[in-house]
């Protein structure tokens, strides 16, 4: 009797996390919206323009890392990406962060690729030190910083990414080697690879694979399940940022980041990842605290802290890895935008 109730139970908790991967975000996200409708209708609607708006300013990033990834899928290509990520792992790591800090990729639209390249095989250690560098600085944020916060600062940016990216994918490395996170996706999640396993073996590529109606097919179910699953986990992210931004006054931010020495840097670190605003809208905000006497360590630490965890990155990284690669992705990114303010300040 015993057995057979648990198995009720397992069943019935099977059945719960079912509906939740099928539609509990968008019911959350429309639970949210409507609490909002009734209690404050005009901020039910700019919270709606919000997240229409911050879809929209990452759609192309989306779209291009969405048709990458599905692209490498239909046409057989993800096999030999993952070969190329399956030589020296210190090397791997090394170019993984180098690739990451001069992507074009936000920190959202490298989710798809993650997805994918963990699903091909490739170690995560690699995959790690690419999805923490990716996010802190790319080309035109490069020049918007040197505009806005000087050519130095601009470069310890840069730096503090290729940095942060190393030191992610080496501790990685060394806790994979000890015998720990051996499958990083989340089951039904992409194909639900292991990020250690070994590449799969190598196919025929068909780079014009839409000559063929089933890698046609293939390509559009890829394309379509990672659209979908940004797309939800998206949207409530975005939905409560858009909550923070309207509740969270930026005077108490400017006042956590105010003042100089270590402690403002700590603060920065940890101010960074709730209360980030967008990676171009952050710049004013601490080029105007620099200027009012804050340490350019501690802007550099909210900024690199908030870049790779801001809250739609984080939500969706929660929702691609199980539990213990979050909790790393989220330590290793605490511990490297604290180290590189401290770092920078003393540079200084």
């Amino acid at each position: 009797m015993t057995e057979a109730f648990l198995r009720i139970g397992n069943r019935g908790t099977g059945l719960v996390r079912e509906a939740w991967r099928g539609g509990g975000v968008w019911l959350v996200t429309a639970l949210i919206l409507a609490l909002l409708a009734a209690l404050a209708p005009a901020q039910a609607r700019l919270s709606l323009w919000f997240v229409i708006g911050s879809l929209a300013e990452t759609a192309p990033y989306l779209v291009l890392s969405i048709a990458v990834a599905a692209y490498a899928t239909a046409s057989g290509a993800d096999n030999l990406i993952a070969r190329v990520f399956a030589g020296s792992p210190l090397v791997m790591i090394a170019v993984a962060a180098a690739f990451g800090g001069l992507s074009p990729f936000c920190s959202c639209g490298v989710i798809p690729l993650i997805a994918a390249l963990l699903a091909m095989g490739v170690p995560l250690s690699g995959v790690m030190a690419f999805w923490l560098a990716s996010p802190v600085i790319d080309p035109s944020m490069f020049v918007l910083t040197s505009g806005l916060l000087g050519f130095e600062f601009a470069l310890a940016k840069t730096f503090a990414a290729v940095g942060l990216g190393l030191f992610g994918g080496y501790a990685t490395h060394l806790l994979m080697q000890m015998g720990l996170l051996g499958d990083p996706l989340r089951p039904g999640v992409g194909n639900g690879g292991c990020g250690a396993s070994a590449v799969r073996a190598p196919g025929p590529v068909a780079w014009a694979f839409w000559s063929e109606p089933e890698r046609r097919t293939r390509f559009a179910r890829a394309a379509g399940s990672a659209t979908l699953f940004l797309l939800k986990w998206l949207s409530l992210a975005f939905l409560l940022e858009s909550l923070m931004l309207a509740y969270v006054p930026q005077e108490w931010i400017a006042s956590g980041l105010g003042g100089a020495g270590i402690a403002p840097i700590v603060t920065a670190t940890l101010v960074g990842v709730p209360a980030y605003l967008n990676g171009y809208a952050a710049l004013p905000l601490v080029s105007g605290l620099i200027e009012q006497g804050m340490a350019p360590g501690a802007g550099l630490a909210f900024l690199v802290a908030g870049g790779v965890t801001s809250l739609p990155a984080a939500i969706a990284v929660f929702a691609l890895v199980r539990r213990p690669v979050f909790v790393l992705y989220i330590v290793l990114a605490l511990v490297g935008s604290l180290a590189s303010g401290l770092l920078y300040q003393a540079w200084l």
